[in-house]
């Protein structure tokens, strides 16, 4: 297996490509594994890496599941290719549920994230921006606008009484260009995964001035979605591939070790970084991806707040239960 990235294609970068071709005969009922197109909302963070762990693990394998692995530099551009049906599975953020209410050709199947510990606001070392209070007025690096990023940043406004424009963000797509404009002081700060934050605190390069989780609790920072053509025409196929993401988590929580050696590689990160990331995230990885009642109330409200959506919600609108907790 090796891990690719950067292959730039209808204004998406790409993190795809060779991954394990092993045909297990019976597997889940499957004779031959089944293709299927995996878009993550950012290439880099670790609460993606499931799917890399489940395919050195053989999990992928064993539930008849071949998964070609793409990344996109924000939630929207993951949107887009879901709308043009370039990918089958996207692994979005909670509030890319707003995306489906205004019609994405994609639901909700499972919520395999709860609280944002996975993201932190970053500032150079010798920012006059010391603690989240200073943040006001200030700009900060998101990935697109509507995408994770660009709403905890709102949530961060909101919840210090700033209003929704407390805090301004700037939209900066992928890693290299977020890291240049924080470098040459085009922005104050930066929303990142929580590991890159890691290691720019080693290379003296940044420091984190305070972790997401801390303003919200009951929340759903990563969700799942399918393709609404892939639900009607292979149910049994979409229950498969929600089956062997969460057997591959309850894998990655008994097996540290393999899990930071596979993540490692796949990030092209340092291994301590990755194991202290491992002990900050696993936790808020879901065990069996059934939505929270609470957590959902927080998105649908948001999603009025910040005027991505006019009025609250349905759940059918947002997301679908039939196929959690995972069935055998």
């Amino acid at each position: 297996m090796r891990f690719t990235r950067g292959l730039a294609g209808k204004g998406i970068a790409l993190l795809a490509g060779a991954v394990l071709a092993t045909t297990l005969s019976g597997a889940d009922g499957a004779s031959a594994a089944d293709k299927l197109r995996v878009g993550k909302g950012v290439p880099f963070a670790f609460t993606f890496v499931p799917m890399e762990v489940g395919i050195e693990a053989g999990i992928w394998a064993k539930h008849g599941i071949e998964p070609e692995i793409y990344g996109f530099g924000g939630a929207a551009r993951q949107q887009q290719a879901l709308v043009a049906g370039s990918i089958d599975i996207g692994l979005g953020s909670g509030p890319s549920m707003g995306f489906t209410v205004k019609g994405v050709p994609a639901v909700g199947i499972a919520a395999f994230a709860g609280p944002p510990r996975s993201l932190a606001v970053v500032v150079l070392p010798n920012s006059p921006i010391k603690t989240s209070d200073h943040l006001k007025g200030r700009t900060i690096g998101i990935t697109t606008a509507g995408s994770l990023t660009d709403w905890l940043s709102k949530r961060i406004s909101l919840s210090k009484g700033w209003g929704v424009d407390g805090i301004k963000p700037v939209a900066l797509g992928g890693l290299e260009p977020s890291l240049a404009a924080l470098k040459t002081n085009q922005v104050d700060s930066l929303m990142l995964a929580t590991e890159v934050g890691y290691l720019l605190e080693k290379k003296n390069e940044a420091r984190i001035v305070v972790g997401v989780g801390e303003f919200v609790k009951d929340f759903h920072t990563h969700v799942m979605f399918a393709q609404n053509s892939l639900i009607k025409e292979k149910p049994e196929l979409v229950q498969r591939f929600v089956n062997a993401w969460f057997d591959t988590i309850a894998y990655m929580k008994a097996n540290k070790a393999f899990s930071v050696e596979v993540a490692t590689k796949a990030l092209r990160q340092d291994k301590d970084i990755m194991a202290r990331t491992y002990d900050e995230e696993m936790p808020m990885m879901s065990d069996d991806g059934v939505f929270d009642p609470k957590a959902v109330a927080v998105i649908k409200a948001s999603l009025v707040e910040m005027k991505i959506l006019d009025s609250i919600p349905k759940d059918e609108q947002m997301f679908t239960t039939r196929f959690v907790p995972p069935k055998r």
